[in-house]
């Protein structure tokens, strides 16, 4: 998609199209953080 048509859709959902994708932004960099405290913890 392109950004403008993305951020139509986004404006038409209202604030629930607001929030998911950042609440899967979130969910995406705590996962890709865990995972490298993981990895740098063990090699210790």
């Amino acid at each position: 998609m392109m950004n403008a048509e993305c951020f139509a859709f986004m404006g038409s959902m209202g604030w629930l199209g607001w929030l998911m994708p950042l609440a899967m932004l979130l969910l995406i960099g705590l996962a890709i953080a865990s995972l490298a405290k993981y990895l740098f913890s063990r090699s210790r």
